[in-house]
């Protein structure tokens, strides 16, 4: 069946096209564009025009497309910025305008759900005793970093414990480090990180994350982490997927990308321009999490929320 998944988030309008079976999905398209659709949100409570306009232009062009390789469903998900907008209609009718299918605003736990399902589906089908000798050992905690909010998911076979808290790169990046200065001085990073740990002691109250035997990140912040751990000279999507970063490399990167000028992370190969100015706060959020919850590595994933979504239009 070949259906097309659309994830439009605070910072990027996401789309999959994809033949999906009983056990695997086959990509057609996977495509990301950067739209910063959550520009302002925290400051104004508002979807700014301009950013609706470009997230617009994003979406027709995903809609043409959809039309040329013929899927046979849509299924349009939005997350935290639109969940945190006042004028939020505005968005829907657009949406629903060029994809004539209503745009599904969903909560942070169905966000969290939808991420899992995509993150470890492939990760089930590998057996830790043979074809994988270190793991990956279920439970699963999939973390899904993203511009506006965080998902934390545990679970094996299934979701079983599922958070969305307010720390994303961009949320953050516009709080704390928009006039900083280049790098950002400790004082703006220390407010960063008292954010993040906040958010931590919600979820670990409230999400059994310490039972979890295996750390998954998800989205751009972390993959783009993972791609200058590996000293990519280029953005290499299966280079990247189900890599294993050890909290050293995590710890490494972080302290890297927060010590450079603006310039000096635009010019690394695996840098997608929108991301130049939030990364910092992305990777900040990676860090935070394998130091509070001790985990000595994280398997990176480049399949997410797409692929949950992709997955749900064949139930």
């Amino acid at each position: 069946m070949r259906v097309a998944a659309v994830d439009c988030g605070t910072n990027s309008v996401r789309m999959l096209i994809a033949d999906v079976g009983e056990e695997r999905i086959d990509d057609v398209e996977r495509l990301m564009e950067i739209v910063r659709l959550g520009q302002g949100v925290d400051r104004t409570g508002r979807l700014a025009p301009d950013a609706l306009d470009r997230t617009f232009k994003a979406m027709r062009a995903y809609r043409e497309l959809i039309d040329r390789h013929g899927a046979s469903a849509i299924r349009v998900v939005a997350t935290s910025a639109t969940r945190d907008a006042a004028n939020r209609e505005e968005f829907v009718a657009g949406v629903r305008e060029i994809f004539g299918v209503e745009p599904e605003v969903v909560s942070g736990a169905e966000e969290a759900e939808l991420s899992f399902t995509g993150a470890t589906r492939g990760l089930l089908r590998l057996s830790p005793e043979t074809e994988v000798p270190q793991g990956p050992l279920p439970p699963y905690l999939v973390v899904d970093i993203g511009g506006g909010s965080t998902e934390f998911v545990v679970g094996s076979e299934h979701a079983e414990a599922a958070l969305s808290v307010d720390v994303g790169c961009v949320r953050l990046t516009e709080r704390h480090l928009k006039d900083a200065g280049d790098p950002a001085p400790e004082r703006a990073l220390e407010a960063v990180v008292a954010d993040i740990e906040a958010a931590l002691d919600r979820v670990e109250a409230e999400v059994p994350v310490r039972r979890a035997r295996t750390l998954v990140g998800l989205a751009g912040s972390v993959t783009t982490v993972a791609g200058v751990a590996l000293d990519l000279p280029a953005y290499d999507p299966e280079r990247i997927h189900h890599a294993r970063l050890s909290a050293e490399q995590v710890h490494d990167v972080t302290r890297r990308l927060l010590a450079m000028t603006h310039g000096e992370r635009a010019a690394l190969g695996v840098m997608h321009p929108g991301r130049v100015d939030v990364i910092g706060a992305g990777a900040l959020i990676l860090d935070r999490i394998v130091r509070r919850f001790a985990f000595s590595q994280v398997i990176v994933s480049e399949h997410d929320i797409l692929d949950g979504i992709a997955w749900s239009l064949t139930r």
